[in-house]
């Protein structure tokens, strides 16, 4: 049995298949966890969910940025981009079972060892604590009024982690930070939610979340995706998953080992090629 991470997907059901293929994946012996973003900007959103689906228990996907979106403009919570790619969901006949399957996402895991995010931690947690705020929201999205509590989950305040936090602010921390984080600020500790570059062209106040010294989950790995211009990344005990699948690059995928995984690295160039920022 094994055990895959694979980057973000994007709607990019061919690339996805694929890579299933290379893998020679097998539903029942194999077992595989997309680190979050499975839909938009793509060409295939639907059929990235549908593939998904069909892997049954086999298959799990983390709640991304763009899987939070989706939920939030199918509410009518929020409008839709003028990048977005989220029709073939919203008009599909199947629209009620994609948009519940991915309301029944997680926002973290952890799996053999490793915790498994979309984006990043704040320096604060530990793993307990990650799993536990996680759990709370996702406990909040499957109660109900999905739309009230929608309707105050999108925003970037507040920006520093307090343990004082309770309600809407509590989770809007939360989902932030598990689905949108990629740099702290050294002068205060708070996400900056402006910066895209990789480290090399980041101002120098901005520090990768991974590389704050006294991040509590240092001496746990982790795995994300999210961040397309770090690409491939091994550091800080915190493995970045996303080359660019759509944006010109790859779908990169590893078997999850106690240990160096980056040796069983396997990147397949997307065929559906996407400008940055279109």
């Amino acid at each position: 049995m094994a055990t895959y991470l694979i980057g973000d997907l994007q709607g990019c059901d061919d690339a996805f298949a694929r890579m299933l293929e290379h893998l020679r994946f097998e539903p029942g012996r194999d077992r595989l966890v997309v680190l979050g973003d499975a839909v938009n900007r793509g060409p295939a959103s639907a059929a990235c969910l549908r593939r998904l689906m069909r892997l049954g228990d086999s298959a799990q996907c983390l709640l991304g940025n763009h899987d939070l979106h989706l939920l939030a403009v199918a509410e009518r919570v929020r409008r839709a981009h003028r990048s977005d790619t989220l029709e073939d969901i919203l008009r599909a006949p199947d629209r009620d079972a994609l948009l519940q399957w991915v309301l029944e996402r997680p926002l973290a895991l952890f799996e053999q060892g490793w915790l498994l995010v979309h984006a990043g931690v704040m320096p604060q947690w530990s793993v307990e604590q990650t799993l536990q705020l996680a759990a709370e929201v996702e406990a909040r999205l499957r109660a109900p009024d999905l739309r009230g509590f929608l309707s105050e989950l999108f925003g970037n305040e507040p920006a520093r982690w307090s343990p004082q936090l309770r309600g809407a602010e509590r989770w809007r921390l939360t989902v932030n930070a598990l689905t949108r984080l990629r740099y702290l600020d050294t002068r205060d500790g708070s996400i900056d939610f402006h910066c895209k570059q990789a480290p090399a062209g980041a101002p120098p106040e901005l520090l990768p979340w991974y590389a704050v010294p006294e991040r509590a989950t240092r001496g746990t790995p982790m795995a994300f995706g999210h961040w397309s211009t770090l690409g491939l990344s091994w550091s800080d005990g915190a493995l970045c998953l996303d080359s660019g699948c759509l944006w010109g690059g790859a779908l990169s995928c590893v078997r999850l080992e106690p240990a160096r995984p980056w040796l069983s690295l396997h990147s397949l160039p997307c065929p559906a090629q996407r400008k940055p920022g279109a």
